[in-house]
């Protein structure tokens, strides 16, 4: 546990990066080095989720066990006790959640228990409009979360969700040039322990740009297509029923949409492998994205949808059943929300166009 001050000082330095204007990989590095100045931890794993699925993507992570990371995401997917999507509070740790009994746990159980691990304090970053992350602390061969540590990992999660949710709203820019996408989608296929089976020949310049290798000559980690897979491994064993689904940044405004799915939808398919395909955002995942991390209301959202398709400001009245000066009120929100001054602007960022 952290003195008071120096919590109060991690709090400070946690607000001042949220204040600026980093990328999501750079403002989680920051965070997490300001966290530890008050708050001890052994290891970590920070993921961006989809803000309508809550399915995890572009990790961060520190952990000793990065051997089993398929059965680790597999695992996470399908224990419901602190699970993200169902934490009480922003954070809560295991050793409170289950009372001290680890065991309960069933990723403790079946893997983390080995590794000596003691409690996870874990964070979700989630507002009206989204999750937008979470975040799991790990102690190792020590003594549980204090009571404090929580409170301090409370007291930055609305600042940090924040932050995130303006860093995914920066990342929508009109696509530059550069390498182009396949039309089509790419499949990767995995057993239902979440084992590489067959790629298509596409896959694995995909999964580079996803989570880039540390060096050129090694293969790419498909930590996104374990996701979306354990995310369907969840919703089949009751666990949790948010599609397994999850549109991902690349770079340059580009944005891919993964989802996985039985190969054989028969009642016997739980023993059948798994294809998760990656392809291009659709234009509606994108204004899906974009309209959430701007924090557009439902009516601007619907607004957006239709200038999207095309559809002029009088005929845009007409089905909202507004006059076109509320079209226009509407319209002034959005750019103000999304920093564009145009109509062209805005389509350019949400369409990436």
């Amino acid at each position: 546990m952290g003195s008071a001050a120096a919590y109060a000082r991690a709090r400070e330095s946690v607000l001042r990066i949220c204040r600026g204007e980093a990328d999501a990989r750079t403002l989680r590095l920051e965070a997490l080095d300001a966290i530890r100045r008050a708050v001890s931890f052994d290891a970590y794993a920070w993921l961006l989720t989809d803000p309508e699925t809550s399915v995890g993507s572009s990790p961060l992570a520190d952990v000793p066990c990065l051997p089993q990371l398929p059965q680790l995401i597999r695992l996470k997917y399908l224990t419901a006790v602190n699970r993200w999507t169902a934490l009480p509070s922003p954070v809560s740790s295991l050793h409170s959640a289950t009372g001290g009994s680890l065991s309960r746990s069933l990723m403790w159980r079946e893997l983390l228990g080995r590794y000596d691990v003691t409690d996870i304090a874990s964070s979700v970053y989630q507002d009206r409009f989204g999750c937008w992350g979470f975040l799991d602390l790990w102690r190792i061969g020590r003594p549980a979360f204090a009571e404090a540590d929580i409170e301090f990992l409370g007291h930055i999660a609305g600042p940090v969700t924040a932050a995130l949710r303006h860093a995914l709203a920066r990342t929508f820019v009109p696509a530059t040039g550069g390498d182009q996408m396949s039309a089509g989608p790419v499949v990767l296929l995995l057993s239902p322990a979440l084992e590489v089976r067959a790629q298509t020949p596409q896959t694995q310049r995909y999964l580079r740009i996803l989570v880039p290798p540390d060096a050129e000559d090694q293969a790419p980690v498909p930590a996104g297509a374990y996701n979306v897979a354990a995310q369907l491994l969840a919703a089949e064993a009751g666990v949790d029923d948010n599609p397994p689904m999850a549109r991902v940044h690349l770079a340059s405004g580009r944005w891919l949409t993964l989802r996985a799915a039985r190969m054989d939808t028969t009642p016997a398919a739980a023993g059948r492998d798994l294809a998760v395909s990656i392809e291009p955002s659709t234009a509606s995942d994108r204004v899906s994205v974009f309209a959430r991390a701007c924090g557009l209301t439902p009516r601007e959202t619907e607004l957006l949808r239709y200038l999207a398709g095309g559809v002029g400001t009088r005929e845009v009245a007409r089905q909202m059943f507004v006059s076109e000066n509320t079209v226009q009120d509407h319209l002034k929100s959005i750019f103000d929300k999304s920093t564009a001054r145009s109509r062209r602007a805005l389509l350019a960022r949400a369409l990436g166009t």
